[in-house]
């Protein structure tokens, strides 16, 4: 298959604002091979915290949360634990309140894995937006529980924007899940592209001031077993 390079990609985000990018060629873009702790990171999906404020609205979802600060040198580094807000102009469904979640554990934040994922991040964004010498970065770990007759739902305030510069969102595991698709819209409400992150390191980079995005619900396989979709949603907005 072709596989993008870095210039491609962030040119089709460019062109388009927002980009699809398969697993063999973000494995690529991550030199995969080199993120030894991927498994240990993978795991910690399953020690995450409920999400108390989605949970009072009858909707599952389990999540941690993590701020990290970067400048045009490259340097990342972790801020102190704070609060999740987005205004009710970017989030009905919960916007306008300071929302509290279980901090990304220590030996993720520093592993291997999501500091590659962060760089790479840096990178691409930063060489879209280089005047930009301060980025806020937030890192969101979810889960998406769907249970027989009871769907699960990635993206419950709809289709949507951030109120950030640009969001990556990264497959890490699909347990016995269907559907999923992720949407990319225009803000008239024009669908721009459609496309389902299907395998572990499938990911969706989007221009979030430019277009909105949403997913479908995703529903059990097999509806007697468990099933989750996990992602990684890392945002990054011109602090």
């Amino acid at each position: 298959m072709n596989v993008p390079t870095s210039l491609e990609l962030r040119d089709a985000l460019r062109r388009d604002g927002f980009a699809f990018v398969t697993a063999e060629a973000m494995r690529g873009l991550l030199d995969a091979a080199t993120l030894a702790d991927w498994p240990a990171f993978a795991a910690s999906w399953n020690e995450l915290g409920d999400d108390a404020y989605l949970a009072a609205r009858g909707r599952r979802r389990r999540r941690r949360h993590a701020v990290f600060a970067a400048d045009a040198t490259g340097t990342i580094r972790r801020e102190p634990h704070q609060p999740h807000y987005q205004s009710v102009a970017y989030n009905a469904l919960q916007g306008g309140i300071e929302r509290w979640f279980e901090p990304v554990e220590p030996a993720i934040a520093e592993g291997a894995s999501l500091r590659r994922i962060l760089a790479f991040c840096r990178e691409s964004f930063g060489a879209l937006a280089p005047q930009v010498r301060q980025w806020r970065i937030e890192v969101h770990q979810f889960r998406i529980e769907a249970r027989a007759g009871e769907a699960g739902e990635p993206t419950p305030e709809g289709v949507h924007r951030d109120g950030v510069d640009y969001v990556l969102v990264l497959l890490v595991e699909r347990e016995n899940i269907e559907r999923g698709t992720t949407t990319i819209h225009a803000p008239d409400g024009r669908e721009l592209g459609h496309f389902t992150l299907a395998r572990a390191f499938d990911a969706a980079l989007v221009d979030d001031r430019r277009v909105f995005h949403g997913v479908t619900p995703v529903v059990p396989k097999e509806p007697s077993r468990p099933a989750h979709r996990d992602v990684l949603v890392v945002t990054f907005k011109a602090a």
